[in-house]
């Protein structure tokens, strides 16, 4: 096959799409009856990116296992509620899976996300059957910033980290990926250059049809 040993491993939230004004007003619905208020600065640093458990512990440490379980959940219904019909790709996303789809490059979904998230995000773009697997952060041992989720990820299609290339918007994932020893692609639509660049991106780009992208993915699929 083309496309044996490489693979293109996105996250989901941010990168996929531009979600992150959903999450921190779905965020802000939740969290601020709890004392915490998020503007989008402040949640690119301290949410995005981290999986549930982490949000948790952080945020809602005076209540107990079960009710942060049930707070983050909460969280979760109102930003599928405000999702609901209002998610579009990021330019150049679609051309980009096409092209993976015509030439045999296995393309699998990373995120800290939930399930539920995850598939309503997918199957809302369209785009679910495109993607061989979906690995889930909070279903592993570790979520990012730790490297399983994208070890897992490759693992599920046999590619090599050298062969392949991930794409992220935050911190916690452009360290996840890069760990993994995956060249990362920074989306910028909740950091800017030279932070994704800090946390370990080899380049970043507004969306999926700039040039350097394009050159780098070409370069690296064999295309």
């Amino acid at each position: 096959m083309a496309g044996s040993g490489r693979a293109l491993l996105f996250d989901i939230d941010g990168t996929l799409a531009d979600t992150d004004a959903l999450h921190l007003k779905a965020f802000n619905q939740v969290f601020g009856p709890h004392g915490h208020i998020f503007d989008r600065e402040r949640a690119s640093k301290e949410l995005m990116g981290f999986s549930n458990a982490s949000i948790s512990e952080r945020f809602l440490p005076g209540h107990s296992p079960e009710r942060q379980v049930a707070i983050i959940a909460e969280k979760e219904e109102t930003f599928r509620k405000l999702a609901s019909g209002q998610i579009q790709p990021l330019p150049g996303l679609m051309r980009l899976l096409d092209r993976a789809d015509r030439t045999g490059i296995s393309m699998v979904a990373v995120t800290n996300a939930p399930r539920l998230n995850a598939e309503m995000m997918l199957m809302g773009l369209g785009i679910m059957h495109r993607f061989k697997a979906v690995i889930i952060g909070d279903e592993l041992a570790h979520g990012k910033p730790h490297p399983m989720p994208y070890l897992e990820g490759l693992r599920a299609v046999g590619a090599a980290p050298g062969r392949s290339l991930a794409f992220e918007d935050s911190r916690s994932g452009v360290q996840s990926a890069s760990a993994a020893g995956i060249a990362t692609i920074g989306i910028r639509t909740s950091l800017g250059h030279d932070d994704l660049v800090a946390a370990g991106a080899v380049c970043t780009a507004d969306s999926f049809d700039e040039l350097e992208l394009i050159r780098l993915v070409g370069a690296t699929m064999n295309w």
